[in-house]
């Protein structure tokens, strides 16, 4: 059986395979809520054979969305839009399911993608100000300048995402996922580029990643012991004098002595000057420095678009698990195909099993 369909145990929640479905934002919500876009998305995706589905980044508070569009989870009517999603996914599909719990920091309050995804200022429609460790805009030129938060906004933060924790459980959620990547809240902290605080949580590495491990731990005390908690990082900033993976690998140590169940490696977002080397598997190097130094489960992810290349990465030791992101957007089936390419069986839906190609007898069970 080839690695990549063989089953791993994250925290309690045993997946089936090593093909992880990597938060995509949709930018379809309405007021935070779900909608039926999210109900086709998501349900489409939990029958691509994949061993877990994580939801796209999941705002904590109103102001920790990307754009008006994102999904949240900070509320009553938040929480029953995502449990009718969930229920119409769930009827269909026992995948595990995940979400990744988030906030923007200094990079909110945008517009949409395909409406040019430009910063909306705090006083236009759909726009509102923005906050984060430091009052640094991440583009000066063209953006206004967040708010530094205070220890009164820090303890507010801390509180929506154990809040948002505790929905997600109530929710039926199998697994959280940390967001502390691509320059948002989180991330900000952790990067000298952008926390230029002078007291205990900015300056040296200990106190940059003092409030990224304090909302881990809000959030591990808000869940069932063994409730799995991840984290997705970036592991550098591709820029000189930022987030490296010296630091990653140092962070990622910190998240498992409080007992992180696994850690997901990307890369950059953090600056406009990052200058990142483009390429099959670019990052999968920054997952094997982090692979090297825990015992948790890695997922490597980035342009893995190769059932070889996946399944070389685990065999290789690079990582535990791969991250598949646009590239199940392009091919829903692409575990399906995985385990065509690599001689390995799934099992779909009863309803596509007469799908199964005829030259491909043992692919489905």
């Amino acid at each position: 059986m080839p690695l990549l369909f063989t089953p791993i145990k994250v925290g309690t929640q045993t997946l089936e395979n090593r093909i992880v479905i990597a938060p995509m934002c949709q930018y379809s919500a309405e007021d935070g809520c779900t909608t039926a876009w999210h109900d086709v998305h998501l349900g489409n995706l939990a029958l691509s054979g994949a061993g877990l589905l994580t939801i796209e980044a999941t705002a904590v508070v109103p102001e920790g969305r990307i754009t008006y569009g994102d999904v949240g989870l900070w509320d009553d009517k938040t929480e029953a839009a995502l449990a009718r999603t969930l229920a119409t996914v769930r009827a269909v599909s026992d995948m595990p399911i995940a979400i990744q719990l988030a906030h923007a920091g200094r990079k909110a309050s945008c517009a949409k993608p395909w409406d040019g995804g430009q910063q909306i200022a705090p006083d236009a429609p759909n726009g509102w100000q923005t906050e984060a460790p430091s009052a640094l805009a991440y583009d000066p030129g063209t953006e206004a300048a967040p708010t530094a938060l205070d220890e009164a906004g820090l303890q507010r933060l801390k509180d929506a995402f154990a809040d948002a924790a505790r929905r997600s459980v109530r929710l039926g959620i199998d697994a959280i996922q940390i967001h502390a990547a691509h320059g948002y809240l989180l991330h900000s902290f952790l990067s000298p580029l952008s926390n230029r605080r002078e007291d205990a949580y900015g300056g040296s590495l200990a106190n940059r990643m003092r409030f990224p491990l304090e909302v881990f731990e809000a959030i591990k005390s808000a869940v069932p012991e063994g409730y799995p908690v991840t984290v997705r990082v970036s592991g550098t900033d591709w820029v000189d004098g930022g987030w490296d993976i010296e630091g990653t690998v140092a962070f990622a140590k910190e998240l498992e002595a409080r007992g992180c169940d696994g850690i997901h490696i990307s890369s950059g977002g953090l600056h406009p000057d990052q200058k990142i080397p483009v390429g099959p598997g670019y990052q999968v190097a920054l997952a094997r420095a982090v692979k090297q130094a825990v015992t948790m489960p890695v997922v490597a992810v980035g342009l893995i678009t190769e059932a070889e290349h996946a399944e070389s990465i685990l065999a290789s030791g690079d990582a535990d698990m791969v991250g598949i992101a646009r590239g199940i957007l392009y091919d829903p089936r692409w575990p399906w195909h995985a385990a065509a390419q690599l001689g390995a069986q799934l099992k779909p839906a009863r309803q596509y099993l007469r799908c199964q190609p005829h030259t491909l007898k043992n692919l489905f069970v």
